[in-house]
């Protein structure tokens, strides 16, 4: 204003060096109102003065080749006369030029260079002082800046209002409108806009080559461009889609620390002109801090990943998992473990609180094995033993169950340098398997109830198809005996007789179905089925007759009566499963397969045999086995004939003399009773019985051949005998 008034001028300006980007810049602008001019210091006629040191006085613009018309156009302002000087620091070196446009009178003479020369010279050092203030401000705001963004850093965990910090500093540091960062997605091999200002929540998306940022991106350089569409990398279509004028670019990658590409700052329309050098470096230190940002995220989000990755699995884990730390404290139970503990509820029942308090007195082997670990830090492991549950953890209706059947592993827990953190227990609670294992234990083997608890418990006891040899045996007369030895010793009786059978099932390999009275019921074959279960079958029965008869022996030195017994087998389809009501159920089996068995094992009794088995049963016998043919028979509640057999291998020369003589008169005579021949069967079944008077097939043969030749059997006879009774 000074200056004007000195020299009757419609207008002047000063423009100062801007030593960083090598750029005049008006600080001070009349008429115009404008804040900032700025152009590369040695263009324009201010430039050339500036460069050249000397002042000069033009009286028409328009002819000076330096002066510049397109700014006139743009302002709307008619320049004539020009009068620009230099100003100098006290070391006589450039610091700016004044610029005074349009004398209102005349033109510009020699005393108004004097005076301007000596105006500016007065007013180098205030111009010299209020420059270096700034500069000073400016360093310091943009190291408060930088301290905050760095602060972020160290101290935010999230990356997203972590980036739109950087990006916002960015902005505000270049003195442009905005700026985007751009992440590469390695998958589809695309930039995206991970934080994009002006933009709000839409995302932009492209190739990884194309575009400005692309080419960033590809070749790792820098590319600053002072006017966007005059690039052809520049698309201008992304203007078009957001109405948004790109004029100044200044495009950065953002690499980690291994020299990796992993996105691009771009920061768009720097006010005041194009970016200049110091814009780079300041871009390039917060591109820095950005990939900081970007690793230490990965970094936490790596450790969230597994973290969460190993809350799912441990959530997920069947046996409970409890973690303690350095003092015993309880850091850490899985759901499992707060279900063992009836604490689901209420977690804080177990958290934080000290080992001692949680396992109490009664569990002192848990605190044991906890303090072991501790001092030897090494594993220690403790099977199928109990853990006493508090009676307010466990409901007032299931205070019997007031322990748990459990393993228990106990491991030392160490950090990275291998000190100790403390130690994880894993219990597995083995209440149900046990309590299941010992009612199976009841009437199958140890081996077949630990391959079932293996394939999934009760859930394999449902309804099943299956090939399996049933066994069925019963005392003879034993209503007899009952009442002829009282209540008392029928008990004793009966228990002593089934554990000598039971025992024999079981290490055959059977399962005890159930006990019908006097009767038992067993099953080869069920719920697994093997290719030697007949042999199991028949080698059991084989194997109960010797016992009885060792059983017999004993009770006659005590003077007690002999206890006599019948089996029969069948082997056939079966259904089997868990099958009763809803209060109470029972593995068993059920078919037309079970039925036979039960028949043929009362058939005993008219044909004076011990062991029935059907010809099923036969087919399947892998062993050679001392087999009779008895007959062909048609079974009570049955239309289709089976054929039968009697298994011999239980008797001895002094149960069963004569033998093999015995067994090839039968046989001969059995031929000659299917061919209708009955006086010659008969003849050779009387035979037979003088070699073994006791032989109970023989005597019924002999007794129906006599029958058939007073009544013989229609001419379509088939040679199947029809029972009357079960």
């Amino acid at each position: 204003e000074l200056v004007c008034g000195f020299l009757n001028a419609d207008r002047a300006t000063i423009f100062l060096f801007d030593r960083e980007n090598k750029e005049l810049y008006s600080r001070v602008a009349r008429g115009a109102g404008m804040s900032e001019i700025r152009f590369p210091s040695h263009l324009g006629i201010a430039g050339s003065v500036f460069s050249s040191g000397t002042p000069v006085n033009i009286p028409d613009a328009y002819q000076d080749s330096r002066f510049n018309p397109e700014f006139d156009k743009k302002t709307g302002y008619r320049t004539t006369t020009i009068l620009c000087a230099p100003i100098h620091d006290p070391r006589g070196a450039a610091i700016g030029v004044t610029q005074v446009l349009n004398k209102n009178h005349g033109l510009f003479d020699d005393t108004d260079m004097d005076l301007l020369q000596a105006v500016t010279s007065q007013a180098a050092s205030a111009l010299m002082n209020a420059q270096l203030h700034e500069e000073i401000e400016r360093a310091r705001k943009e190291e408060a800046q930088l301290l905050e963004v760095t602060t972020a850093i160290s101290t935010e965990l999230h990356l997203e209002p972590l980036l739109r910090k950087i990006m916002e500093t960015v902005t505000t540091i270049l003195d442009a409108d905005r700026s985007t960062l751009f992440l590469y997605d390695a998958k589809p091999k695309q930039l995206w806009s991970r934080v994009a200002q002006g933009l709000g929540t839409q995302e932009i998306r492209f190739p990884s080559h194309l575009g400005i940022a692309g080419a960033v991106f590809t070749t790792g350089q820098t590319i600053n461009i002072p006017d966007a569409y005059a690039d052809a990398r520049f698309n201008k279509e992304i203007d078009k889609k957001t109405g948004y004028k790109t004029d100044t670019i200044l495009c950065m990658p953002v690499q980690n620390k291994q020299g990796q590409t992993i996105g691009v700052t771009q920061v768009l329309n720097k006010r005041g002109g194009p970016f200049g050098p110091m814009d780079e470096r300041r871009s390039r230190a917060f591109s820095s801090q950005a990939s900081i940002a970007l690793e230490n995220a990965r970094l936490f989000e790596d450790i969230l990943e597994v973290k969460n990755y190993n809350e799912s699995i441990l959530q997920s884990m069947s046996n409970g998992v409890i973690t303690l730390d350095a003092e015993a404290n309880i850091v850490k139970a899985n759901d499992a473990a707060l279900r063992l503990f009836r604490a689901e509820k209420t977690p804080e029942e177990m958290l934080g609180r000290k080992a001692v308090d949680v396992f109490g007195e009664r569990n002192g082997w848990v605190l044991e094995s906890i303090r072991r670990v501790v001092e030897s830090r090494k594993p220690d492991t403790a099977m199928d033993t109990e853990i006493k549950l508090r009676d307010d953890a466990v409901p007032e209706h299931d205070r019997r169950r007031g322990a748990a059947a459990v393993n228990l592993s106990t491991v030392p827990l160490f950090n990275i340098k291998g000190e100790p953190l403390g130690c994880m227990m894993v219990i597995e609670d083995i209440t149900k398997e046990k309590r299941l294992k010992g009612t199976m234990a009841r009437y199958m083997t140890k081996e077949v109830a630990d391959k079932l608890l293996e394939e999934g418990g009760e859930a394999a006891l449902g309804g099943t198809l299956l090939k399996a040899s049933v066994l069925f045996s019963d005392i003879r007369s034993f209503t007899s005996i009952s009442e002829r030895i009282g209540a008392q010793e029928t008990v004793k009786l009966l228990n002593e007789y089934f554990t000598l059978m039971v025992d024999i099932i079981l290490e055959g390999g059977g399962m005890l179905d159930k006990f019908i009275g006097d009767a038992i019921m067993a099953v080869f074959g069920a719920p697994f089925p093997t290719p030697n279960d007949a042999d199991n079958a028949v080698k059991a029965a084989i194997g109960m007759l010797r016992a009885c008869h060792d059983f017999n022996r004993r009770r006659a030195t005590m003077g007690q009566d002999p206890v006599y017994m019948g089996l029969g087998i069948n082997t056939d389809d079966v259904l089997a499963g868990n099958i009763g009501s809803l209060k109470r159920m029972d593995y068993t089996v059920i078919g037309d397969g079970v039925n036979l068995a039960s028949r043929l094992e009362g058939t005993n009794k008219p044909y004076g045999t011990q062991i029935i088995i059907s010809e099923f049963t036969v087919r399947e016998l892998k062993a050679q086995y001392q087999l009779r043919e008895l007959d062909r028979i048609r079974v009570k509640g049955k239309s289709e004939p089976v054929g039968i057999y009697e298994v011999l291998d239980h008797h001895d020369e002094e149960t069963l003399p004569n033998r093999t003589e015995l067994l090839y008169m039968f046989n001969a005579a059995l031929a000659y009773y299917k061919q209708r021949e009955w006086a010659q069967a008969e003849r050779i079944f009387n035979d037979a019985l003088l070699m073994n008077r006791k032989d109970g097939p023989s005597a019924m043969y002999r007794d129906r051949c006599k029958y058939f030749l007073e009544h013989p059997p229609a001419a379509d006879w088939d040679g199947v005998w029809t029972m009357k009774t079960k």
